[in-house]
């Protein structure tokens, strides 16, 4: 009886009440639509780098080695020798390896020497492989491969020559030694977006002609002449490795922090990741607090057109009353109403939510790489869609109890 009298109720007031439901759907599609962009770019940080077992570079902090050796940033203390980095490659526990030499950079990118199995081996997203958009992988000693971002920046497109520039932020190219751009990957939404990747060798040929980060006065060496020499390097900035056996890897991980020769760090990128994660996740409290703040704001916008409805109800709250309902229908009327207007609320949020994932979807992985699951709501989420019927009744209960309190006789009397 008292759930007809509420739809009732609600029906009666349908402008007023489609407002308020317009403001709770909004307010928690927007809510949940930042714990969307939250939980995704949270996956999509973890994923940055996945099927590598360790990462190994010179010995200094694991944020450190993670920040220079899979997102770019930074500069390693040291190198790895390549005599240490053969006898690592060719421990039994090893299944496959990656060297990677870092130092030059090309128009405000970094440039990344490394072999032809990173394009195999290095993996993001859950074991999603690089995927070339146009031409082809490194075929050539100076040929290269550009990340998407590289290329929309720059206007690159394939076969373009590039000139390398010797460091960071250094003003001396390679201008002997241009590279041809031989592909362009797809966009991954990971920092191989913003790399230009040769070859080892390449590395070493460009340097050919230079000692001490300088270069030797007077010296060009021909091109055909390097093409000629035995360009294997000294030594490399990082590695990344594949196990033959996860139970492996804590055994390797010890036997490459206390190896002898020099000190080396080997770290496990997940746990790495989650490290840095601490570091720079604040932001995801924030937009947290900021929504929330905007499902608080739509609620309290429902008690204050509950209260100022009660002026109007003041009649009908007389009539129940004179009809034998008793103060506590009254109070739980109101209550339902509310109930029922954030439940209502709340479902069109999670609707309209749905069916903004489905339209921006491709397009903000295309753009950003940044992957939104279309998937049933999780345990999360329900409890956020009961948290806002919950408050709706919470917030009721203030106009409900005036409205408890109010007399029959104040509900009669005619007002002039």
């Amino acid at each position: 009886m008292i759930l007809r009298l509420a739809i009732a109720s609600l029906v009666a007031r349908a402008l007023t009440v489609t407002m308020t439901v317009l403001a709770i759907a909004l307010s928690v599609a927007l809510f949940l639509g930042v714990e969307k962009v939250r939980t995704g770019a949270k996956a999509s940080f973890a994923d940055t780098i996945s099927g590598t077992d360790l990462i190994v570079g010179a010995r200094s902090g694991s944020v450190q080695l993670l920040l220079y050796s899979v997102f770019r940033i930074g500069n390693a203390t040291n190198n790895i020798t390549w005599e240490s980095y053969q006898d690592i490659a060719a421990r039994p526990e090893v299944d496959w390896i990656v060297p990677i030499s870092l130092g030059d950079s090309h128009r405000q990118f970094r440039v990344m020497g490394t072999t032809a199995a990173f394009f195999e081996r290095y993996k993001y997203r859950q074991g999603r492989a690089l995927a070339v958009a146009d031409g082809v992988v490194i075929s050539d000693l100076f040929d290269a491969v550009i990340g998407s971002d590289v290329a929309a920046t720059l206007g690159y497109s394939v076969d373009d020559r590039i000139v390398v520039a010797h460091g960071l932020a250094s003003f001396t190219e390679h201008k002997d030694q241009p590279f041809r751009v031989s592909g362009i990957l797809e966009k991954t939404g990971t920092p191989v977006d913003r790399t230009v990747i040769v070859s080892l060798e390449a590395i070493e040929a460009i340097h050919v002609d230079w000692q001490s980060g300088a270069q030797i006065p007077g010296q060009s060496t021909p091109v055909d002449v390097i093409r000629q020499m035995d360009l294997q390097p000294e030594a490399v900035t990082a590695a990344l490795v594949g196990m033959q056996s996860p139970l492996q890897t804590f055994a390797l991980q010890r036997a490459i922090n206390e190896y002898p020769e020099e000190p080396l760090l080997a770290v496990l990128p997940g746990v790495a990741l989650q490290e840095l994660w601490a570091i720079v996740g604040v932001a995801e409290t924030a937009l947290l607090g900021v929504s929330a703040m905007v499902v608080v704001t739509a609620l309290i916008g429902m008690m204050a057109t509950i209260f100022s409805s009660l002026n109007e109800r003041r009649r009908e709250m007389a009539i129940f009353r004179a009809m034998g309902a008793r103060p506590m229908t009254i109070l739980g009327l109101l209550v339902l109403e509310a109930m029922l207007t954030a439940a209502v609320g709340a479902a069109l949020g999670l609707g309209l939510l749905y069916l903004a994932l489905v339209i921006v979807q491709p397009f903000i992985d295309s753009a950003f790489g940044l992957w939104l699951p279309i998937e049933a709501p999780s345990l999360r989420e329900a409890w956020v869609l009961l948290g806002v019927v919950a408050a709706g009744a919470i917030v009721s209960l203030l106009p409900a109890l005036r409205a408890y309190r109010l007399s029959l006789a104040d509900g009669m009397m005619v007002r002039t």
